[in-house]
């Protein structure tokens, strides 16, 4: 499978890597990822999306400099292909629970790289993953695995469903494998996880140069949607187990990581990142898009934007407002921002739990607006409540605004803020709702506090900043003489090439033929926030969970196992 690193004359190449955001869905991300695209005429873009059917329509403008976007459906049909038979199904599922126990056992995991990219090329010459994995064998092999007497799940006694449900899972998390990865250029994986799948194979089998950008911490936030995930623990277990060690082999291969913030260091280190190749690089705002707020509302508000999302906490935003009100009952919350597909439940959530706290007529969702400057325009005070964040575009487009705000101590919140704002822990609606009403009792301490938020952002969060570093960063890894600084733009004139589901390689030789992946390439020895990617969710593949019995506790547990916390990095 090995090949040289091709570069060809031309614009410098970049595939784009998402999950779950851009081009598909309106977010964080996908703002950030259309800054870069935007901002970098000189570079040609392919966009490869992992998208939940494969039948999300494109709601970004593309501009001429990319030139081609296509989407992996994890839940969309099943591929097709047959399984293996014989002694090469005998083969594949020796291999198969090789990937498992180093899912599983602590002692194993340093085989996990070369059991990954040994299913990697299993999938691109030829073999079937979805086929071979839906065979009976590797279903035994999961449960036989799973009953090793010296693995915590042993003890867990799990079922035969619990066998169907984790191979379904893994299976569908596996299917970027079957892509066909970049082959020249640069691989920037815009969030990590299961996007880095393709560019990892890129750089095992084809040397081609590895980015991977971080706004949350996508380990993270898989450990903090597993919490409420309907899972049993072994299901949990193989999961999130599979989730960091994709997260670990990411950091460790990846040229050079740049997350967007500094607090995302601590996981990446952990992670086995080497710190030399860690390069921070902040969000920035388009300054000509976010101008001076005009003066406040006559009324005090206080205003929220961003994605109805769990991962936003409105919940505890609620019950603060709740509390400001009992203080200042005049007062109103507008929050602006989408449903996502399969955040309708949530929302419900929140209209009830605004109705059990008797602020239903001051609250106004306001849904989606096409100029968000006028949603922090529209508060008194901008809030922030999020349980996980990169580095809030929300945030520094308020800030941009000279809005005095009030945030969550997540992420990189604090180095966002400084101190332009005020910060309270997450979680806690008192220290919130505190907060806010200092604010809301302090016109002159507003008006300061907003104005030298605009001047901090002004100084270090520029989207001609964030650009610039970016474009650095894919000149140094592309190689001298690949990047065209010509500013002509690349394919002018063309339009992008849109596709649907990404198309395997050809067959090239049958799975009976494949070989270990492990003794080629290069590789050093990783639900939504800010990074808006989606965890699977309990319906997602369209089986029933009513009955499954995973709570927080038991993905508490195996983070401990793991030696995480889910609030830090250590447990």
């Amino acid at each position: 499978m090995n090949s040289a690193h091709r570069t060809s004359p031309g614009p410098l190449e970049v595939t784009l890597l998402t999950e779950g955001t851009y081009p598909y869905i309106h977010g964080g991300v996908s703002t950030w990822c259309d800054q870069l695209v935007q901002g970098m005429p000189d570079v040609r873009f392919h966009v490869l999306g992992i998208t939940g059917t494969g039948e999300e329509p494109v709601v970004w403008p593309l501009p001429r400099q990319i030139a081609s976007v296509s989407s992996v459906p994890m839940w969309g049909p099943a591929p097709e292909g047959r399984a293996p038979r014989g002694r090469a199904l005998r083969r594949f599922l020796a291999g198969y629970e090789r990937f498992l126990l180093s899912l599983l056992d602590p002692d194993f995991e340093h085989h996990f790289a070369d059991e990954l990219y040994e299913l990697s090329e299993f999938a691109l010459t030829g073999g079937s993953l979805t086929a071979a994995l839906r065979t009976e064998g590797a279903l035994r092999s999961l449960q036989g695995v799973w009953r090793l007497p010296f693995l915590p799940t042993s003890a867990d006694q799990p079922t035969l469903r619990d066998a169907l449900e984790g191979t379904d899972l893994l299976e569908h998390a596996l299917r970027p494998l079957a892509v066909q990865p970049p082959a020249r250029g640069v691989a920037h994986v815009a969030t990590g996880g299961l996007a880095a799948l393709p560019a990892l194979a890129a750089r095992r089998f084809h040397g081609v140069p590895l980015l991977l950008s971080e706004h949350g911490i996508y380990l993270r936030e898989r450990f903090l949607s597993f919490r409420s995930a309907p899972f049993s623990r072994p299901v949990k277990t193989l999961l999130l187990g599979f989730y960091r060690m994709l997260a670990t082999e990411s950091y460790r291969s990846a040229d050079v990581v740049a997350p967007c913030n500094r607090y995302n260091r601590r996981w990446e280190e952990r992670g086995g990142c080497d710190p030399e190749r860690i390069r921070t690089v902040y969000n920035g705002v388009d300054l000509r898009q976010f101008p001076l707020a005009g003066p406040e509302p006559e009324e005090l508000t206080l205003s929220w934007a961003g994605r109805i999302d769990p991962i936003k906490d409105l919940e505890t935003l609620l019950r603060a407002f709740a509390l400001v009100r009992a203080e200042l009952p005049q007062v109103r919350l507008r929050l602006f921002g989408g449903v996502p597909a399969g955040g309708e439940e949530y929302r419900a959530r929140l209209d009830a739990l605004a109705a059990e706290l008797d602020v239903t007529g001051a609250v106004a969702f306001e849904g989606r607006i096409d100029a968000v400057k006028d949603a922090y325009a529209a508060g008194s005070v901008v809030l922030l409540s999020s349980i996980s964040e990169g580095f809030p575009f929300s945030l520094i487009e308020a800030m941009a605004c000279g809005r005095a705000t009030v945030s969550t101590d997540v992420g990189g919140v604090r180095e966002a803020v400084a101190d332009t704002g005020l910060v309270v822990p997450p979680r806690e609606p008192e220290a919130l709702a505190a907060a806010a009403l200092t604010l809301l009792r302090d016109p002159w301490q507003r008006a300061r506090l907003g104005a030298a938020a605009r001047r901090r952002v002004v100084e270090h969060f520029t989207v001609e900043r964030t650009v610039a570093e970016f474009h650095g960063l894919y000149t140094e890894l592309a190689g001298a003489g690949t990047a065209a600084g010509t500013g002509k733009g690349a394919a002018a004139g063309a339009e992008a090439v849109v596709t649907g589901p990404r198309a395997v390689l050809p067959r090239q030789r049958g799975p009976e033929q494949c070989t270990s992946a492990g003794t080629g390439g290069s590789s050093a020895a990783g639900p939504g926030s800010a990074s808006e990617p989606a965890a699977p969710s309990a319906t997602a593949h369209g089986t029933a969970h009513d009955t499954a019995h995973g709570t927080a506790h038991d993905t508490d547990a195996v983070m401990a196992e793991a030696g995480l916390d889910v609030d830090g990095v250590a447990a």
